[in-house]
């Protein structure tokens, strides 16, 4: 059973399952030319809130090797996917305007798509000089997301697209994460299965 914050907005009710800290493991599996890297991984993914109509995200991995070495760290929000108006406050420190928009059960339930779930943005940083833009939905306990962008520093090494999924299985956070990267199309990169901690 989920429970809900009282102080969640209404607009995070569709993302609210994922809500607090999981830890896991997963596997790493991405094949290049004859190259192929195979490990297992630990991981803590964190998604809070602070009032606002999004999710605060934040994960760390590292390999499950004696001295756990670090492996990758993201960081980002996700949100319902809408068109920001008055109410809503940005850009930069820009303070809303009025009423803020969408905070009621009904409110909310004007955003749903034709396909019965909800369109929704995601922007993931990495410390190695790569952003991500990802568009997708949430449907129930199920999110599809693909990059419809991706930047890159100058010194950063190729990143083109990728695309994720996440799940809620039995209480556990699944997800599996595609990319195309280092001259390589769209495939197989990694996935994992985390229990709820906090």
């Amino acid at each position: 059973m989920i429970e809900l914050p009282t102080d969640l907005p209404a607009e995070l009710v569709p993302l609210s399952w994922l809500l607090g800290v999981w830890e896991g493991t997963g596997v790493l599996d991405y094949a290049i030319g004859d190259d192929h890297t195979e490990l297992e991984f630990g991981q803590r993914i964190s998604f809070s809130h602070d009032g606002q109509p999004y999710l605060n995200y934040s994960a760390t991995s590292w390999v499950l090797d004696e001295e756990r070495t670090p492996l990758a760290a993201e960081t980002g929000y996700w949100r319902l996917s809408r068109k920001l108006i008055e109410g809503d406050a940005g850009p930069a420190m820009l303070p809303g305007v009025g009423v803020r928009p969408f905070n009621t059960a009904q409110s909310v339930e004007t955003l749903r798509n034709s396909h019965g779930g909800f369109d929704i943005d995601v922007a993931i940083i990495h410390p190695d000089g790569v952003s991500e833009l990802y568009l997708g939905q949430v449907a129930g306990p199920r999110i599809d997301l693909a990059t419809d962008a991706v930047v890159r520093t100058a010194g950063a090494k190729e990143y083109s697209a990728a695309t994720r999924l996440y799940g809620l299985v039995e209480g556990h956070l699944l997800w599996a994460w595609d990319i195309a990267a280092l001259g390589q199309d769209l495939r197989t990169h990694a996935s994992a299965r985390l229990a709820k901690v906090d």
